[in-house]
Formats: structure tokens, C-alpha cells, sequence
């Protein structure tokens, strides 16, 4: 439903827009997250100039992606002379702009660049001026729906067929650069680990990583590493490779996240935090298992490949599977708390993950890969 019915769908009938900037300034993931509603867009207008706006470092997941035309790149924190002839610089040069962001910069952005504005709000009173920016908003829920069928909401406003599909893409090059890594088929299955995410509260303890990575290797499965390259992510899994079994291989800061996607493409397996790249590994259809804490899976759980709108994939309680994806919970009985961490800061760890056991780890993996013999990947 829309913020103001009466308007009506925007270009039900009325040409094609020519050219249309959608505005995702957010995370990495929020970015992956809204490639459903870019793939609606290119395949109602495949004559239409697409391009998105995101911020400076969370381009990578978009970069190869064949529905954009171009990225157009933000700093986060941008000096204000810089930031003022950026935004001069959007000045009604689209046609249509589409806010996917209930923010003020992103309700700017899209008012300035768009001819036609519309966006996601929240439908609260103190909103109001941004929805005076806009010719129609549509109403944002944080709290009971997907973050993919919060921005597929805006297709529906602009009378264009939703297309649930997470768009994980990559070169030629990436491809080339994986398979040099990976070197000569050796028979083995890949299991993909991701031990670190960005913040600590949604991190899982190291021994846990390690005790998984040693039971995977005994049962045949090759071990692959993947991480950033900033500082404090390649020393935490260098030293974990260390005490994993001998032959593990660590991607961390080789791969760009083209990169990543087609290793995960290549994966029997995948483990791994709340984080963009789990959502690559549901998105790609690798068996996956994902270890959430505070975060709300109704909002941001992974959306499995092949998930079909408007049916959110899961529930906010529990342990439980969707498709290829088994999501496990922290064992507390706050959880969800949608707080980041228990001292409820970003540097702050999440007791309900530190203390889920690898045993339990271990039984959604032997669920999800099909893993019945011991000693064995089948």
C-alpha cells in the first residue's frame, strides 16, 4: 500500500521513464538487498538509463551487476563543499528518482535528482516535510516486513512486476582469479566459512570456527576462508587459518566481492554471521547455515534463491529453514533483541551467540548439506 492512494501508479499508463537513479545509501548488504527491485525495474524498461547511488566502499556487491548502467558513489561522511557540489551536480538529471532509504540525505538526494520523486518513509508525524519532497512515498515497516518486500513495495507503486531475485554478480576476471586460487579440481567439496563480521555483536566465538572446520575436513570437505582485507579482519583469520586444518585457504582481502560471489557459486557449503555475504551465499543457492543473534530475521534474514514474494521467508522466533538456508538463533531467551551487542554498542558482543555450541552448528550443517555417514560428504 502507498503513503497516498490517491495519486495512483506512476507510469501504469504513461510512457517508460528514460532514465531512473535509485538511492540506496546504507550498508553493503542494503545494497545487495535492493538488486530484486533494480532486476523489476531493467526487465519493465529495458530501454531505461539505470543507475544507482550508494556510498563510498559498498559499490563492489553492484559493481558487475548487468542491470545498472552506473554507480554513482557518496562518501558517508562527506566534507560539506564536496558534499554541496555533489548534490548541485544530481540536479534533476533523472527522470525518476526513487529513495530506497527512509533517511533525510536519501529523500534529498532523490528530490534534487528526480523529476519524478518517489520513496520509502516511515508514516510518522515528524516525517511529514519529506514527504512534501516527494510525489509519492510509500510506507516503510521496520518492524514485521522484509527488507526486500519493503523495497519491491516501490514496484507495485510504479505498476511494474515485482522480481524477487537477489542479483549476485561477477566478471570474467573474478571468476578467473577464483579458479587460480582454488587450483586443480581436486573432487573435494568447498565449504565456504565466514568468520567475521563487521561488528562484534554479531560475531560467533573462534573455537566454535575451529572445531566446525576440523569436523568439515573429516568428512572430506575442502576449507575456504573469506574476509575483507581491512586490518583487524586479516590478523583475527590469519590466526584462526593457523589452527584449522592444514590445506585451509584464506581468501581474506584477495577477493573483491564479485570475487566472493562466484566462490560462493562454487560452494557445497556455506556458514556464516548475519552479513552481506550471507546473503550472497542464500542468494547463489549454496547450502547454507547462518548464526543470528540480536538481528530480526523477519527484517534481515537471508532470502533464499528462488524465494517467491510476497511471502516473507522467516519467522521472527526460532531455529528453522527456508529453501537451501538454515538459520540458527542465539540460544537466549531475548532474542531477537534488535539491540547491537549486549552493552547495546557496535564493539560490544552478543552473549546469545558466544555461547551457541559448534555441536549445534555441526547438526544444521549435517541438515542442510545432506552430510549421513561419518567420514564422509554424502
Amino acid at each position: 500500500m502507498t503513503g497516498d492512494p490517491g495519486q495512483g501508479v506512476l507510469f501504469a499508463r504513461e510512457s517508460p521513464p528514460a532514465s531512473v537513479l535509485v538511492i540506496v545509501t546504507r550498508r553493503i548488504g542494503d545494497v545487495l538487498l535492493a538488486t530484486p527491485l533494480l532486476r523489476s525495474i531493467r526487465r519493465a524498461w529495458p530501454q531505461a538509463a539505470l543507475d544507482a547511488l550508494v556510498f563510498e566502499g559498498t559499490q563492489g556487491v553492484i559493481e558487475a551487476n548487468p542491470d545498472l548502467r552506473r554507480i554513482l558513489r557518496v562518501p558517508q561522511r562527506p566534507g560539506f563543499f564536496r558534499h554541496l557540489g555533489f548534490v548541485l551536480g544530481l540536479a534533476r538529471r533523472y527522470e525518476l528518482a526513487l529513495s530506497l532509504v527512509p533517511g533525510d540525505r536519501p529523500t534529498i538526494y532523490a528530490f534534487v535528482a528526480g523529476r519524478r520523486r518517489e520513496g520509502l518513509l516511515l508514516p510518522m508525524r515528524r516525517e511529514a516535510w519529506k514527504r512534501r519532497l516527494l510525489h509519492r512515498w510509500v510506507p516503510y515497516d521496520r518492524h514485521d516486513t522484509h527488507t526486500v518486500l519493503n523495497h519491491l513495495s516501490l514496484a507495485e507503486a510504479l505498476g511494474i512486476p515485482a522480481h524477487p531475485e537477489i542479483v549476485v554478480s561477477w566478471r570474467r576476471s573474478d571468476a578467473e582469479q577464483v579458479e587460480a586460487l582454488l587450483g586443480p579440481e581436486s573432487g573435494a567439496p568447498l565449504a565456504v566459512l565466514h568468520p567475521y563480521p563487521k561488528f562484534n555483536y554479531k560475531m560467533w566465538r573462534r573455537e566454535g570456527w575451529i572445531e566446525v572446520a576440523h569436523w568439515l575436513d573429516g568428512r572430506g570437505y575442502r576449507i575456504a576462508l573469506t574476509g575483507s582485507g581491512a586490518d583487524a579482519e586479516l590478523a583475527y583469520l590469519s590466526e584462526l587459518a593457523r589452527r584449522m586444518p592444514s590445506g585451509t585457504l584464506n581468501t581474506a582481502g584477495k577477493l573483491s566481492l564479485g570475487g566472493t560471489g562466484y566462490l560462493l557459486s562454487r560452494a557445497a557449503l556455506y556458514v556464516g554471521p548475519d552479513t552481506a555475504v550471507t546473503h550472497m551465499a542464500a542468494a547463489v543457492g549454496a547450502p547454507t547455515v547462518c548464526l543470528y543473534g540480536p538481528t530480526d530475521p523477519v527484517t534481515w534474514g537471508p532470502w533464499p534463491k528462488g524465494h517467491v514474494a510476497p511471502r516473507n521467508p522467516w519467522e521472527r522466533f526460532g531455529s528453522q529453514s527456508t529453501g537451501k538456508v538454515r538459520m540458527l538463533q542465539g540460544v537466549a531467551a531475548c532474542v531477537p533483541c534488535k539491540n547491537e551487542g549486549c552493552e547495546r554498542r557496535i564493539e560490544s558482543f552478543s552473549d546469545c551467540l558466544q555461547a551457541l555450541p559448534a555441536q549445534k552448528v555441526i547438526a544444521a550443517i549435517r541438515d542442510v548439506a545432506g552430510i549421513t555417514a561419518p567420514g564422509s560428504h554424502v
